[in-house]
């Protein structure tokens, strides 16, 4: 049971970084707060061997997805009206020449 405390405490760290490298790069102050969640949570699984840092870490970086603190995905714009439809080609009769 300890080496998978460990484990999940690896992957915590790695999570850790990730997301605190992807602060660096973008700025989300939300991805700050849960990567310095979860790098606390899996050096504390890893220091006392024990479930419950990680678990804490699990369910407090849930609370902070639920407080808006994570990066979304803005939608589009474009409004219905804005789109246009496509043209329909009409078929043309080829031209006939007279004589």
């Amino acid at each position: 049971m300890v080496y998978v405390i460990y484990a999940f405490g690896g992957l915590y760290i790695v999570l850790c970084a990730t997301m605190l490298y992807v602060f660096y790069r973008g700025r989300y102050f939300g991805l700050f707060l849960m990567g310095v969640t979860y790098g606390t949570s899996g050096f504390l699984a890893i220091a006392l061997p024990h479930w419950w840092p990680l678990v804490a870490g699990f369910v407090l970086v849930w609370l902070l997805k639920l407080l808006g603190l994570e990066p979304g995905v803005e939608p589009q714009s474009e409004s219905k009206s804005e789109i246009e439809p496509p043209s329909r080609q009409e078929k043309q009769e080829p031209e006939r020449t007279r004589q």
